[in-house]
């Protein structure tokens, strides 16, 4: 299972003249697959999450957009989700930029951005 970004996103929609929709809001779930870790993009985290929630609202709108193409009222980020292989391989490749982080560990950068907001799946179970 790749690493995995869930956000919660309420969208709008912006009917034409002569035209209306009710309701005009609506709220999905958005997953989104960074790239895998020290490929370009990879630190999307670092760029939105502070403590597993979005650091700047208007940026966090602004990114759901382009992945959705609608104009979006909000998006909250709702958890990491994904298995020990792929979270491991994250854990690798944050020791390795350890000062992009501004953090002297792994442990205190994925606090630092996601919080307690990673769901690792492992056998079928749950841990986290």
């Amino acid at each position: 299972m790749p690493l995995t970004y869930v956000f919660n996103v309420r969208f709008r929609l912006e009917a034409v003249a002569g035209v209306s929709a009710d309701p005009q809001e609506f709220e999905t779930t958005v997953r989104v697959t960074p790239p895998s870790p020290g490929d370009a993009g990879w630190m999307l985290f670092r760029d939105a999450l502070w403590h597993g929630e979005v650091n700047d609202p208007v940026y966090a709108c602004r990114l759901a957009e382009s992945w959705l193409d609608v104009p979006v009222v909000s998006c909250e980020f709702a958890e990491l989700r994904t298995d020990e292989a792929a979270l491991g391989e994250l854990r690798d490749e944050i020791a390795e930029n350890l000062d992009a982080f501004n953090a002297s560990s792994v442990r205190e950068t994925l606090h630092k951005y996601f919080g307690s907001a990673i769901h690792v799946d492992s056998d079928g179970g749950e841990s986290g």
